[in-house]
């Protein structure tokens, strides 16, 4: 009976130092982690997770940046516990997180947005958010449906990633669900778009707001020399007075049509290092990364500049 007992405390002693090992792991400020991130925000969580490591220096945490779909899908499958995308859970994933005992959360990070960028050698800078519709959906395919005294020929229309967020923000928010025209192409990642809109007159890209920061100018206040950024215009004609590129203030006032908000989906019953992060990235310091970076912080005050810009 002594033998047995023996037997049993040292299998309690094992168990228990097994767990507490386990749980040693991973704390709010310690341990390793995977993330995905959809690949329109990779700059910005590359400025975020370069400050983090230097604050957390016993906190591994690895990017996956993909799409968008990729991205909820590897936390669909519990492969990673937090995700960067541009939009919330929908329902139906909520629900098959709910089925399985999980509450996972959408927790508003920045307000980016949509930038279109075309070819220096294209000199038309204004676009209705009509107009945008219709070159999505197939029903303006020339360049001269929009300017008569164009001679760039078909509208070439260029995304980042088949399954990105900025496709699904396409389809769902500009054209109201409806099918995008097989003329439309995509790449791999926002700066490939960025290439070969460079290289292509009649390209019209389309990437994420935060990638088009001229990186030399401090006050983002200037956009990448190599582009041309388009204005864009809620209204049925574009003008200089209705129309609006991504500036930060713009963004923040919502005064740019193509305006979206960034979240962070986090699925950490655990209260482990995915919750850490989450509250490093919506903290002081990771906001004040986002406001430097020209786009806006969900948590954090803006201050406001007026901009003029020549179109």
């Amino acid at each position: 009976m002594k033998r047995l007992f023996f037997f049993c405390s040292v299998f309690l002693l094992l168990m228990a130092s097994c767990q507490e090992k386990k749980g040693d792991g991973e704390t709010l400020y310690s341990g390793s982690i995977k993330i995905a991130v959809d690949d329109s925000f990779k700059p910005i969580m590359e400025e975020e997770l370069q400050v983090y490591r230097a604050l957390m220096p016993e906190a591994e945490v690895t990017p996956i940046y993909c799409s968008e779909v990729e991205a909820i899908n590897l936390l669909l499958k519990d492969s990673v516990r937090l995700v960067i995308a541009n939009r919330r859970l929908t329902d139906k994933e909520l629900a098959s997180f709910h089925a399985r005992k999980f509450f996972p959360e959408s927790i508003p990070m920045a307000v980016s947005g949509i930038a279109l960028i075309t070819n220096l050698e294209n000199t038309d800078s204004l676009l209705t958010v009509g107009q945008f519709r219709k070159i999505l959906l197939g029903e303006i395919t020339d360049w001269k449906e929009l300017n008569p005294k164009s001679k760039l020929g078909k509208i070439q229309v260029v995304f980042d990633n088949p399954n990105s967020g900025l496709i699904h923000y396409a389809i769902d928010s500009i054209c109201d669900g409806g099918e995008l025209a097989s003329t439309l192409t995509a790449l791999k990642t926002n700066e490939e778009v960025i290439n070969h809109v460079t290289k292509t007159p009649a390209a019209l890209g389309v990437i994420g707001a935060n990638w088009v920061g001229n990186k030399s100018d401090t006050t983002r206040l200037s956009f990448n020399e190599s582009v041309r950024v388009m204005a864009v215009s809620n209204s049925g004609h574009a003008t200089v007075a209705n129309s609006y590129k991504p500036y930060q203030a713009y963004l923040a006032l919502r005064e740019y049509p193509l305006t979206h908000v960034v979240y962070i989906l986090v699925n950490d019953p655990r209260m482990g290092l995915p919750t850490g992060l989450m509250t490093f990235l919506t903290g002081d310091r990771g906001q004040r990364i986002i406001l430097k970076s020209g786009i806006v912080p969900a948590t954090q005050p803006v201050r406001l500049v007026n901009v003029k810009d020549e179109f």
